[in-house]
C-alpha cells in the first residue's frame, strides 16, 4: 500500500503526518503504521505519527501515535504543524479555528505571510493539576508541587501538571547535567504514573526564560515539546519562579517557544511550523 504523507517538524519535534480527509486508513493497522514510519533505519524515521482527519467536533482532528505505536491524548508541537498544514492543504479557509484532540478541543491560529503559514498560536487551554487529572498515585484531589521524589537512590522535587497528557517537572540547577538520558525512561515507567508520563528537567534562568529538556513518554528524548514547555511554565509558576500572565521564552533543544500562562488560566503557546518532506511510504 502506498500511503502518501508530510513530514514536518516544530522546534526538531518531528512527526509523519497522514490526510485522512483525502487518504483514509484501516483503523487497526495505525499503530504498526506509526512504528514503521517513524523507524530511522527501515522506515522514514520521526518521533511518531500524527492523523490528521474529519471530525464532527471541530474543523480538523488530530490523532497522535507514539513511535512504539502508542496513542498519545495531546501534542503542542503537532497541533502547530497540524494548524499549518490544515490551512495550507485548503482543509480551512479561516486563519482562526478549532483543532480536535483526545483531550479536548484547542482554538488555534495562524499568522500568514505571502500565503504561507509562519508561525502559530494555539490556546491550549487550562492546566489540570489535580493529581487523578496526571494522574499519579496519592490523594486524589491534592496537587503535586514541589513534592519529594525519590529515584534510584536520588531525591529530586517534583511539580505535575496535565496539559491534556501527563508532565512531570524537575528544576536544575543547570540544564546541561540535567539526568535525562539517565532517570529519563525510569522516570516516565514509574508506577507512582499509572499510564505513564512526559518527563522535563528545567532551569529558570530568569522570570522571563527557561531552559528546558525532555525525555517523552513512549518516544523516549526529543528536542521539543510544546505542552511539555506549557506544563514547565505552569509549574515555574506554581513554584513562585515566575509571575502568572508573563510571556515566558521557553528555549527548547530544538529553538524557542513563547509561552503565557493568563490570569483566566488559559495557556497560550507560539511557535513555528515547517515543513520537511511530501512522499508515498510503502507498506507492507
Amino acid at each position: 500500500m502506498e500511503i502518501p504523507f508530510v513530514k514536518m517538524h516544530a522546534l526538531g519535534n518531528n512527526y509523519i503526518y497522514l490526510d485522512l480527509f483525502s487518504f483514509p486508513m484501516d483503523e487497526k493497522i495505525l499503530p504498526d503504521v506509526a512504528k514503521k514510519v517513524s523507524n530511522v533505519n527501515t522506515g522514514i524515521g520521526s518521533d511518531g505519527m500524527i492523523l490528521i482527519h474529519p471530525t464532527n467536533n471541530a474543523e480538523v482532528g488530530m490523532r497522535i501515535f507514539n513511535k512504539d505505536g502508542s496513542e498519545g491524548m495531546n501534542c503542542g508541537n503537532g497541533l502547530r504543524c497540524t494548524a499549518r498544514y490544515a490551512y495550507e492543504a485548503g482543509i480551512v479557509r479561516e486563519k482562526q479555528f478549532r483543532i480536535a484532540t483526545k483531550s479536548g478541543i484547542v482554538e488555534a491560529e495562524v499568522i500568514v505571510v505571502d500565503d504561507m503559514v509562519e508561525e502559530v498560536t494555539v490556546d491550549m487551554g487550562k492546566p489540570r493539576l489535580k493529581r487523578s487529572q496526571i494522574p499519579m498515585v496519592g490523594d486524589e484531589l491534592s496537587h503535586v508541587v514541589n513534592e519529594e521524589f525519590e529515584v534510584e537512590d536520588q531525591i529530586l522535587c517534583v511539580t505535575a501538571v496535565s496539559m491534556g497528557n501527563p508532565h512531570a517537572v524537575f528544576f536544575v540547577e543547570n540544564i546541561e547535567e540535567a539526568p535525562l538520558y539517565t532517570l529519563g525512561e525510569k522516570i516516565e515507567k514509574d508506577p507512582r504514573f499509572p499510564e505513564r508520563i512526559n518527563v522535563e528537567f528545567v532551569e529558570v534562568v530568569n522570570e522571563n526564560e527557561l531552559n528546558f529538556r525532555v525525555w517523552e513518554r513512549g518516544s523516549g528524548v526529543t528536542e521539543a515539546c510544546g505542552t511539555g514547555a506549557c506544563a514547565a511554565v505552569v509549574a515555574a509558576t506554581l513554584n513562585n519562579y515566575i509571575p502568572k500572565n508573563k510571556l515566558v521564552t521557553v528555549h527548547l533543544q530544538g529553538g524557542d517557544l513563547f509561552i503565557r500562562w493568563d490570569e483566566n488560566d488559559s495557556v497560550w503557546m507560539t511557535g513555528e511550523a515547517r515543513i520537511v518532506a511530501t512522499g508515498n511510504y510503502y507498506y507492507e
